[in-house]
């Protein structure tokens, strides 16, 4: 039986900031954003849109009335949660409308836990084949303002239907993974932006992916030549560009050159969306499903997922035939559409976003075209709208 992902939507800002412009005001060479970190574009959260409205403007456009009646479990992956008990996905359950008797769960592990929920949720349908399992990948990268990680910023889901019989993407049982403690990233309860050693976590990025790649093709004796693209998580995407050379070697000359410009594709939405923890590696499979147009049914691509602090893993998927059936075809004329503001607006919205504090607070939501949005606390609840009900 055939496990995988059926449908896959993505939900981020309608705003975003130009990098040379960004580059400009913090006295930096554009080049410095655009080649050497690998970033056109970021994103910019409104405060209008955190983790959850995220998560269900993500899910809810590419939902049925079937998906929801057969969705017994919703598995929300962030590391920019919104309460250290309830989880997340019960609040996108109920902006979702899913079933009272689906299992609603956050997992944590950095930018990994949106994979470990996608192994959880396909092991959990291989045991209830006749049932399905939504994942999301939902974070806001937040580093602060003229910091070394700024331009690395950015937000935004990807959400993927786990199914039987997948339209899009079926995965393989096997992985390779690696799980330590290294302390490259990381954010205390008491901060809301990260801490980052940058070149640290950049180098072990690379370590894992090498451990974990020659570990999978060792393991189920699978030969780097067999395997059509490889598929990163992209914190930024220079980040995955210097792990694709680390593993060139190991290949021919002819599938070094296919492997680059398979990526080229696998990178492109992610230039202009910026980082999304969680969504990274997701992003970079969608766009890679949408852009690049040498795939076809029977291409077998390569996932690298890590997560700082650090945990990583490899596994493969089999493209589907009827994939552009399953994808997120809107996706490109969505960013296109987006408006860019100024350094100052970014700057304005980054400090906007709802305070940690008990009060109540109001937040004007009228600008956003969201379906889903925060629009402040009461009683130290958070309050949200459906904009279109």
């Amino acid at each position: 039986m055939k496990v995988g992902i059926d449908k896959m939507h993505f939900a981020s800002s309608h705003l975003y900031v130009d990098m040379t412009e960004l580059a400009r005001a913090r006295g930096a060479e554009p080049d410095k954003y655009l080649i050497g970190i690998g970033q056109a574009q970021m994103a910019v959260i409104p405060p209008s849109q955190d983790i959850v409205t995220l998560a269900a403007n993500a899910a809810y456009p590419m939902l049925t009335q079937a998906d929801i009646d057969a969705i017994d479990l919703l598995i929300v992956g962030t590391e920019s949660g919104i309460d250290n008990s309830k989880a997340s996905a019960i609040y996108v359950a109920h902006l979702l409308g899913l079933n009272r008797r689906c299992r609603t769960i956050e997992m944590k592990e950095a930018c990994y836990a949106g994979t470990a929920g996608v192994q959880l949720a396909q092991e959990h349908v291989r045991v209830h084949p006749d049932k399905k399992a939504l994942v999301i990948g939902a974070d806001i990268a937040r580093y602060g303002l003229n910091t070394p990680g700024e331009p690395t910023q950015g937000g935004g889901a990807v959400a993927m239907l786990i199914s039987a019989d997948p339209q899009v993407l079926a995965l393989g049982t096997d992985s390779t993974l690696l799980s330590q403690d290294v302390m490259d990233f990381w954010r205390p309860l008491y901060r809301s932006e990260a801490l980052v050693d940058g070149k640290y976590s950049s180098n072990i990025y690379v370590d894992y992916f090498q451990d974990v790649f020659k570990g999978y093709l060792s393991g189920t004796k699978t030969r780097a030549e067999d395997l059509t693209a490889l598929v990163f998580h992209l914190p930024y995407t220079k980040m995955g560009l210097k792990a694709l050379r680390s593993a060139l070697p190991m290949v021919s000359e002819t599938k070094q050159e296919a492997w680059v410009a398979h990526f080229e594709c696998a990178r492109k939405l992610n230039r202009q969306v910026g980082n999304l923890y969680t969504g990274s590696l997701y992003l970079s499979l969608l766009s890679q499903l949408l852009t690049d147009p040498e795939l076809q049914a029977g291409n077998e691509l390569g996932l690298f997922s890590y997560g700082s602090g650090a945990e990583g893993e490899f596994y493969t998927g089999i493209i589907q035939p009827d994939y552009l059936k399953g994808i997120d075809l809107g996706l490109p004329q969505r960013l296109a559409r987006r408006r860019r503001v100024d350094v100052a607006t970014y700057e304005k919205c980054f400090n906007q976003q709802l305070a940690w504090e008990a009060t109540d607070q109001t937040i004007d939501y009228h600008t956003d075209p969201h379906r889903f949005v925060l629009i402040g606390q009461r009683d130290e609840q958070r309050q949200y709208l459906d904009q279109w009900a």
